[in-house]
């Protein structure tokens, strides 16, 4: 079993139970201890806050549904049940992937209130412990509140009662940032000087949440999320942050192309140069491609590889293992009945074996500006290139970030990377404007472009930084927020929904409120308009 849960051996329930054990528990006879029982053992503290991030292993699992599938990225095939309803912006409040997404988010939320709210019994070589709560009690209302906007904030554990919940109403999209903020802000007094480990939360990913919050928030505050971006990108190295990528220098040579002045010496061509920078990208998502070089280009295949998930362009992610079983969790899964195992599937829809559901094939929309012409290093490790075919406007072409075997997947998913951080400290200087010439920004944004091959800019503009975090971020479930964040979702998705047949509206940024919340208090909650 991968990485940080390998050693929890305890379960806790509230009104979930969750585990992480080196075997399936059978839940008819479960090992498990109470919270209080929890509480008082050596090492209570620690083990609670891994079931915090093994609760939080289901999040992904829908993400991209309602997400990516909601962009102008990718598209569903018409066959597939639940799955075209998303993509045409036609889904209501009884969808179970809308209801699931809003729940697993809460349940995560009641993992880490339940250390917060006794976070003064921790031990002082614990403390880290809390910093992790408020940071995953954030990043679940960060979730929430850019899928659902006007979302109560859960800041205790609350008794199963009505009395209770009616003290935590729907709050302004702007009070829940406020909120977000300054619990990611208290994680960071908490995670100053902790060791990092990159499958949990961190100081610096704290910083960088922060600073995107302050960035997504209705009225940005770009001043602040430039200074909180600055303090990581200034010391990236101190963190341990950078990008992988491959000097010229330092490139291998795939085959012997004589220089024509002096035939014994082998060139290094530009082709092979970029098929360098493209194991670099796939070595980002923890794959690796067979050695396979011919006619100009990488044509091997994608594998998960373990030994490359962790690396230093990654900041946070959560961690998934490869296992045959028939009982692994499902987005859907019952919160009270559930047997939960590193082999959570993060997303079956978004892997390479997603075509069989037919859902994450690549819009024309898309090809048009992620082809080997215009990406010669990005295309090869994000589509798959051999179900790519120019010249068939029917064609499928699928996504090859996600090259796992089946619908239990081992590829990690990657939460923060620091090309996001590069790209949002550009964006933060960029400060809602339509381009900049700063230097800081421009330097920022042309590392990102150098690994993909492409050349630097001098002049950074509005579309050209959504451009690019288009195809640096497609499959990471980051185009839709991206769009409502520049102010060009309504304009870009209403072009895209007219020209594809499909029902967007600019009320249709925002999932509709689940109505089991709904109906669990009738009269308290406010739908969404559009619903």
């Amino acid at each position: 079993m991968k990485k940080i849960y390998k050693n929890i051996i305890v379960c806790f329930s509230l009104m979930a139970l969750f585990s992480s054990c080196e075997e399936e528990l059978d839940l008819s006879n479960p090992t498990a201890l109470s919270v209080e029982e929890l509480l008082q053992t050596d090492n209570g503290f620690e083990l609670l806050a891994n079931g915090v991030l093994d609760a939080y292993q289901k999040i992904p699992a829908n993400e991209f549904l309602l997400i990516e599938l909601r962009s102008d990225n990718v598209r569903a095939n018409s066959e597939n049940g639940n799955y075209p309803a998303l993509n045409a912006y036609n889904v209501d409040a009884n969808n179970g992937d809308v209801s699931s997404y809003y729940s697993n988010n809460m349940s995560t939320i009641k993992h880490a209130n339940t250390i917060i709210d006794n976070r003064f019994l921790v031990p002082e070589d614990q403390q880290y412990v809390v910093g992790e709560a408020y940071f995953m009690r954030a990043l679940c209302h960060f979730n929430l509140v850019r899928a659902y906007q006007n979302v109560p904030y859960i800041d205790k554990v609350l008794d199963v009662s009505i009395e209770e919940a009616l003290d935590y109403p729907q709050l302004p999209e702007s009070e829940v940032y406020e909120k977000v903020i300054d619990d990611f802000k208290t994680s960071i007094a908490y995670l100053n000087g902790v060791e990092q480990n990159r499958y949990r939360p961190s100081e610096g990913a704290a910083i960088i949440f922060a600073a995107k919050a302050y960035l997504s928030q209705p009225s940005p505050n770009y001043s602040e999320a430039e200074l909180l971006l600055a303090s990581v990108v200034e010391n990236n190295a101190s963190y341990g942050y950078d990008l992988l990528y491959t000097e010229r220098d330092n490139a291998v040579n795939f085959e012997f192309n004589a220089d024509p002045s002096d035939t014994t010496v082998d060139l290094l061509t530009d082709e092979e140069y970029y098929a360098n920078l493209v194991i670099d990208y796939g070595n980002v998502f923890g794959n690796d491609i067979s050695d396979s070089y011919s006619d100009g280009v990488l044509d091997g295949t994608w594998s998960n590889s373990v030994a490359l998930e962790i690396n230093e362009e990654v900041i946070f992610s959560i961690a998934y293992d490869l296992e045959s079983s028939d009982n692994y969790v499902t987005s859907d899964s019952g919160l009270d009945d559930q047997v939960e195992t590193d082999s959570e599937s993060f997303s079956f829809a978004m892997t390479l074996q997603g075509p069989s559901n037919g859902v994450n094939i690549a819009t024309l929309d898309f090809l048009e500006v992620m082809n080997p012409e215009l990406q010669p290093v990005r295309f090869y490790a994000s589509i798959d290139a051999l179900s790519y075919d120019v010249t068939d406007d029917t064609n499928d072409t699928f996504n090859a970030k996600f090259p796992t075997d089946g619908e239990i997947g081992d590829n990690d998913w990657i939460v923060l990377r620091y090309a996001d951080v590069l790209l949002l400290y550009a964006e933060a200087i960029l400060a809602g404007g339509d381009s900049t010439t700063d230097t800081r920004a421009i330097d920022a944004f042309n590392q990102v472009r150098l690994r993909a091959g492409l050349e630097e800019v001098v002049n950074l503009t509005k579309d050209e930084l959504l451009a690019e975090r288009r195809v640096e971020f497609v499959y990471e479930n980051q185009r839709l927020y991206d769009l409502i964040r520049f102010g060009e979702a309504d304009e870009v998705l209403t072009t895209f929904s007219n020209e594809n047949s499909l029902f967007y509206t600019s009320e249709k940024k925002y999932l509709p409120f689940p109505q089991t919340e709904i109906d669990n208090l009738p009269g308290f909650y406010t739908q969404n308009s559009g619903y």
